[in-house]
């Protein structure tokens, strides 16, 4: 019995389920047996995980914009969700410097959207929101943040998670931490803050594993712009768990559990970009790179984050180091690119997520 079996039978609605994350997310829960809604725009990429495993036949898939505030309200009406994670977004730095109205209209006003639309919705008891690790005032300083630490950001992407994480903490506050008319107990809402995610099935782009791979398939050299830039590195079904098991506790024990979560790498675990690319290169067992020198928006150097909290609170901690986080994503990219049946590889991301909670701490049980 894994996450204390909370899952099973709940109704459970998920934003940007076409998404890399997302995708993973509406799989795990199906597993889990709970009754998966997917709200979200088509897949942001071609090829994609959501068409790669055929999940539109797993789960009620709805087309969905999260700023479209009334078909939000109309979707949780008709589908009285209990539990909500929120995913949707635009994820995109440099799409950020394009676009920053887009970004901010989605990051920003869709939470706002997807938190009224909660308001309007009194089966929802548990709501989990997910941002970025990026929400942080970066200071490219050498410890990690903690969940109390300021929001901020130095680019428009950067500043719309920071955005997001503040309108969370006010809604909790103003609107979800006491029973309201309608509903007879209060909402139990938290954020989660995790970035740099990889594993089978991302082809997003300006994703520094996508990049490779798209290259590595193509036969072509791969093109890196930051070589010493550090990220808290991590396989998808890391953080995943870690919202899963929050997402429990919170309906177990809801405000004690509410505000923010960090998930990422132990600490030690902070690799450059030059070295995923150099690892990655011998997994594949081919391939070269070389330096993007043109002109690039600004990106942060250094990042990491403290998960000291998730670690004690909820006992959760990160199960794959580094390595062992690329080599289960280039297992299942080869796989991808044998050109095998759909149903064989969603048998094999299923057994990935398998293994994965095979290795999870005994209080995740």
């Amino acid at each position: 019995m894994i996450f204390k079996d909370i899952y099973r039978g709940k109704r459970v609605l998920i934003t940007g389920h076409t998404g890399f994350k997302g995708a993973w997310l509406s799989l795990w829960l199906k597993l889990l047996g709970a009754d998966v809604v997917g709200y979200s725009l088509a897949p942001p990429s071609q090829p994609n995980l959501f068409e790669a495993v055929r999940l539109a036949d797993d789960v009620t898939h709805l087309y969905g914009d999260i700023r479209d505030r009334d078909n939000l309200h109309r979707v949780m009406t008709e589908y009285q969700p209990e539990i909500i994670f929120h995913l949707a977004a635009q994820p995109l730095v440099r799409l950020s410097y394009d676009d920053p109205h887009l970004t901010y209209e989605t990051n920003v006003m869709g939470t706002v959207n997807v938190f009224e639309a909660v308001r309007r919705t009194p089966g929802v008891r548990v709501v989990v929101s997910v941002t970025s690790d990026k929400c942080y005032e970066n200071r490219e300083w050498a410890w990690g943040y903690r969940e109390n630490d300021p929001m901020g950001g130095y680019d428009p992407y950067s500043s719309s998670k920071g955005c997001a994480e503040l309108i969370t903490a006010a809604y909790q506050r103003s609107f979800f931490s006491q029973s309201q008319p309608g509903r007879p107990y209060p909402v139990a809402l938290a954020s989660v803050r995790a970035g740099n995610v990889i594993g089978g099935g991302d082809w997003g782009k300006d994703r520094l594993l996508p990049d490779c791979i798209r290259a590595l398939s193509a036969d072509q050299e791969i093109v890196i712009r930051y070589p010493n830039a550090i990220r808290p590195w991590q396989h998808v079904l890391t953080p995943l768990s870690g919202y899963l098991m929050l997402g429990a506790n919170l309906w177990e024990h809801g405000p004690k559990f509410v505000g923010g979560w960090n998930f990422g790498p132990v600490a030690g675990e902070m690799v450059t970009v030059d070295e995923i690319v150099k690892t990655t290169l011998a997994l594949w067992g081919k391939g070269n790179y070389r330096l993007d020198h043109q002109t690039n928006p600004h990106e942060a150097h250094w990042l990491k984050l403290d998960c000291s909290k998730a670690l004690v609170e909820l006992g959760w901690r990160p199960q794959y180091s580094v390595l062992q986080a690329l080599e289960k994503s280039i297992l299942w990219y080869k796989l991808f690119y044998q050109h095998v049946d759909p149903a064989e590889l969603k048998d094999y991301t299923i057994s990935q997520i398998k293994e994965y909670e095979q290795v999870l701490p005994r209080r995740a049980g």
